[in-house]
């Protein structure tokens, strides 16, 4: 018996049976031999980690725009903190760490340069809604090795496509990243909203901080731990009524006052400009896309598919770097 086959065997007798369970996965596109040592959502999670995608998103931006301090949550430590509290919660309820993990550290590969503003800006100029998560199943099913793609199992990419608020992930793993992002968004948030002085602790709603505990850590501890008591035992996690209304009150406190907070956001007008100038310049001249891109159109991909790709795969300073060298004589480039 191999490593993996003893680590499966494991699985089956210490997970929850609404976990999902590495030999039952639903496999991948493209049929591989296994791994003597790994499980299948071990190896998916190796290989996110070390994909270029994955890289890149320490220089993407989560909510402020190139902040002055070096404390501020980047799109990459804010992936490590929900993928921290993702596997808190899944080996309190006994799912399945490795599949948890690999669905937490890819959920936001696809995320463009400066955060949500990017989203919007080539939603607008596409005519087609960019979802940052169907495009991280995207970079990891086309994109990812010059267009092969990372092959990875169905359950990962499940993971990716439906992390958001109103979607459905069809595994129990699925559904802890899900919630495990809210939580980890919200508070960490409000840790960077306190830092950058728009926020204060005291200005936090008091019927919710009351709930769910008034510093960071205490509200993140508070919810971790009220998810894995109303969680135990059952195919999908849930808070309690108390914690879940006190929790989306202080999330929609957070979009108010700090999401649309035009100090917060004031640059993004000025982002949303450079994606849309960008797209444009590239759909009118495709033959400047680099690498796999240049072969995805000689494959027949749709050119205005192609541009988002290439874009959204920029990192903020490759974005404003990328737009100086098309746009300003080089004597006013800042880089």
């Amino acid at each position: 018996m191999t490593l993996r086959e003893t680590f499966e065997k494991e699985e089956h007798e210490r997970l929850s049976r609404f976990a999902a369970f590495s030999d039952e996965s639903r496999g991948r596109d493209v049929p591989e031999a296994e791994s003597d040592i790994r499980t299948i959502y071990q190896r998916d999670r190796d290989r996110i980690i070390h994909c270029k995608a994955f890289r890149r998103l320490k220089h993407k931006t989560q909510v402020f725009l190139s902040p002055y301090g070096d404390h501020y949550r980047t799109r990459l430590t804010h992936t490590l903190e929900v993928s921290q509290i993702a596997r808190t919660i899944a080996k309190a309820v006994r799912a399945n760490e490795d599949l948890t993990e690999a669905i937490a550290l890819g959920h936001d590969l696809g995320h463009t340069p400066f955060g949500h503003a990017g989203e919007r800006a080539l939603t607008n100029v596409s005519g087609r809604i960019f979802r940052h998560s169907e495009q991280s199943a995207r970079v990891v099913e086309r994109l990812e090795k010059n267009g092969k793609g990372l092959n990875l199992t169905w359950e990962v990419r499940d993971g990716f496509r439906n992390h958001g608020t109103s979607s459905k992930p069809a595994t129990l793993e699925g559904d802890i990243v899900r919630i495990s992002d809210k939580i980890a968004y919200v508070n960490h948030d409000i840790d960077d909203g306190i830092r950058a002085g728009l926020l204060k602790e005291e200005m936090l709603p008091k019927e919710c901080t009351d709930i769910l505990g008034h510093t960071t850590s205490g509200r993140i501890n508070h919810i971790i731990l009220d998810v894995v008591e109303h969680s135990m035992d059952r195919p999908r996690v849930a808070m309690s009524e108390e914690t879940e209304k006190a929790f989306f009150s202080l999330r929609q406190f957070m979009f108010e006052e700090l999401y649309r907070n035009p100090a917060a956001k004031g640059e993004e007008k000025k982002a949303e400009e450079i994606i849309s100038m960008l797209y444009s310049h590239y759909l009118g001249h495709p033959e400047e896309l680099k690498g796999e891109y240049c072969a995805m159109l000689e494959q027949g991909e749709e050119p205005e598919v192609t541009v988002c790709d290439y874009i959204a795969g920029m990192t903020d300073n490759y974005a404003v770097m990328t737009f100086q060298d098309i746009y300003l004589p080089r004597a006013w480039r800042q880089y």
